[in-house]
């Protein structure tokens, strides 16, 4: 049950100090289910990284093909989110979650024991489509199991401080597990997670679904899906070639008649995939507006940074590790204060804040020169603005999520994830690919990062000024309220 968020009704001694709700025994082992698996697939967006040129050897791929080691991840994660987050909503979204689950470790197994390039690249495709499965249906059991409230607020605030630290963990795992092992290691870990998590979902996760049983919208389907694996691909592609080539014009191009299609179909069938009244709700298009944001320029920092570490600063790629190490153990603390922060200042002045800090932290890397004092200054400044960008995760996905009803919360976590994977997706295409192509480095990642905080720093300004008014304290609730409604 929600609780009341009008200032004058709490007490001015509550609201400094907002309770932490006590989860039961049943409670815990959920949200453990729920966010091994979301942990799981933020493993997967990083942990081969670091052993695509071993692996590129071991399998006789060439260094132009490697890119289709994560884009062929990437393209089914990211196109088949919404319309596996509907499926959920009418079929049952403990069902396609264990169907996910499933599909997910049998596709990692199959990587870890890939014998060419093309088995490698179908495990890694599978895996792409198992977790876009896993992630809306995830997000939307965990918002119906928990109210909406201090219970939601604190669950949430576990999960986004998991999937930021997936990613993290990743990075520095895969560096570890390469030289140890080799990089079918990478693959079999996931795979090991889906065989802990897989027995014990069944068991623990209610299923839920909406009480009404209306037909898929297959046209809408068709044109979000289409239109987002040829964006997904146009943008990775880019980012390796740039956006001369014939391919990624025609991808961007289609992507974006087949994005045009959809809004035309939903706005005609009656039972539409995504309800275009809802994204017009200042808090979902605000909210998204602000994840957008936070993920696609957070990528881009810690793309250029990366380059910065190991191509000016010249440390290995452990050693980077190792720095992005400190910055997921500072998520973990800021993952553990979100909830109470959001309490006491509501969802939407912790978005702002959030999103002004990491833009303020981002322009701080301004200073990075070439001595060792750049390590530290590069470790404390990225770790710092991960603080403020998990704090924009979780107020971002309360905003978003908040005053949804139950039987479409598929379709609002389906839009939360959506924004996540194509802001992790467009933020190195657009931004990283100045660093890499200037002339000098140095002076490409300088543009990069002034760039990244003015938009950051901007998306801050335009959600303080689009969600103005609504009431965001307490539990983190806002008001649904339409676009149109200002």
């Amino acid at each position: 049950m929600a609780i009341d968020t009008t200032p004058t009704s709490t007490p001015a001694s509550v609201a400094a100090k907002p309770s932490v709700p006590r989860l039961s025994s049943r409670d815990r082992l959920v949200l453990f289910v729920l966010c091994a698996a979301q942990f799981m697939v933020a493993l997967d967006f990083s942990v081969l990284n670091v052993a695509l040129p071993v692996l590129g050897a071991d399998l006789g791929m060439s260094t132009s093909a490697l890119q289709w080691a994560v884009t062929a991840f990437a393209l089914p994660s990211g196109g088949f989110l919404l319309l596996f987050g509907r499926m959920g909503d009418l079929y049952g979204r403990r069902r396609l979650f264990l169907a996910g689950l499933t599909l997910f470790g049998a596709a990692s197994l199959l990587a870890t024991f890939a014998w060419d390039p093309a088995s490698f690249l179908a495990g890694r495709a599978l895996q792409g489509l198992g977790a876009a499965a896993i992630v809306p249906t995830g997000m939307s059991l965990l918002t119906t199991t928990f109210p909406e409230g201090p219970a939601r607020d604190r669950a949430l605030g576990i999960s986004g401080t998991l999937l930021s630290l997936g990613f993290t963990v990743g990075m520095v795992a895969g560096g570890v597990l390469t030289d140890l092992l080799s990089w079918r290691s990478t693959m079999g870990l996931l795979a090991l997670f889906a065989l802990v998590v897989l027995p014990l979902a069944p068991r623990l996760l209610p299923e839920s679904r909406t009480p009404e049983r209306p037909r898929l919208d297959v046209p809408g389907a068709v044109t979000v899906t289409g239109g987002l694996l040829s964006l997904i691909y146009a943008l990775t592609t880019a980012a390796e070639h740039g956006f001369g080539r014939t391919d990624v014009l025609v991808a961007l191009g289609a992507g974006l008649l087949l994005l045009a299609a959809f809004v035309a179909v939903e706005s005609r069938t009656r039972a539409p995939l995504v309800s275009l009244p809802m994204l017009r709700r200042r808090t979902v298009a605000w909210g998204n507006l602000g994840g957008l944001v936070t993920f696609s320029m957070m990528s881009t920092v810690v793309f250029v940074l990366t380059l910065y570490l190991q191509e000016i600063l010249h440390l290995s790629a452990f050693e980077t590790g190792l720095v992005f190490g400190v910055q997921g153990v500072l998520s973990v603390v800021a993952g553990s204060y979100a909830p109470r922060v959001i309490g006491r200042f509501g969802a939407r002045r912790t978005l702002v804040g959030s999103l002004a800090g990491q833009g303020a932290l981002g322009l701080s890397l301004l200073a990075l020169g070439e001595g060792g004092w750049s390590v530290v200054l590069a470790t404390a400044a990225v770790s710092l603005a991960s603080m403020c960008h998990l704090g924009a995760i979780i107020s971002y996905g309360l905003t978003v999520t908040s005053g949804v009803p139950d039987q479409e919360q598929g379709l609002a976590t389906g839009l939360v994830t959506s924004t996540q994977q194509v802001g992790i997706t467009v933020g190195i295409p657009l931004l990283g690919v100045l660093a890499t192509t200037a002339a000098d480095l140095r002076s490409g990642v300088h543009t990069v990062l002034v760039l990244d905080a003015v938009i950051v720093l901007a998306a801050a300004v335009l959600v303080a000024v689009g969600l103005r008014g609504n009431r965001a304290a307490g539990s983190g609730a806002v008001e649904a309220e339409p676009l149109r409604a200002r």
